[in-house]
């Protein structure tokens, strides 16, 4: 095998570790959270979206039926981690926006981890940031089209 091919699979694998790692952050904190990681994934979609998400959509991220989305959705309402609204585009949609508690707990739960990503962030040369950054967004960009592609897909059983 070439110096490259080898180079490419050790970072394939390198990506692969970093999304296994990210899963075991996610229940890591869940777990100082004292909630499920459902929850902290729910949380992390509302957040983080372009667009403001209603119960079905993030229910069609978290591969969730309606029904069940419906279910966490109320839950988190109820212990105060999500709220609904309005969408500020569309009175009649509801939206879910997280609450401002909700926030506050995992940024501080978080601030640890953070603040060690942003020290190893931190010893990259601007070249080398670049370059992490531009592979980083492709990567980013790859997976979410898949996602997106899987929504439209049967769901299998096994």
């Amino acid at each position: 095998m070439s110096d490259d091919r080898a180079a490419g699979r050790e970072v394939n694998l390198a990506v692969r570790r970093l999304l296994q790692a990210g899963r075991e952050m996610q229940g890591a904190l869940a777990r100082r959270l004292g909630v499920r990681v459902t929850d902290v994934q729910a949380v992390d979609h509302v957040v983080s979206s372009a667009d403001p998400l209603g119960p079905v959509e993030l229910g069609n991220r978290l591969g969730m039926r309606s029904a069940s989305a419906t279910v966490l959705v109320d839950r988190m309402v109820a212990a105060g981690h999500l709220e609904r609204g309005p969408d500020p585009r569309d009175g009649r949609r509801v939206v879910l926006r997280a609450t401002d508690h909700a926030r506050k707990e995992v940024r501080q739960a978080l601030a640890p981890l953070v603040d060690q990503v942003a020290q190893i962030a931190g010893r990259l040369e601007d070249d080398q940031a670049r370059t992490v950054l531009d592979f980083l967004d492709a990567v980013t960009d790859t997976m979410r089209a898949y996602a997106v592609d899987s929504r439209s897909e049967p769901t299998a059983d096994f």
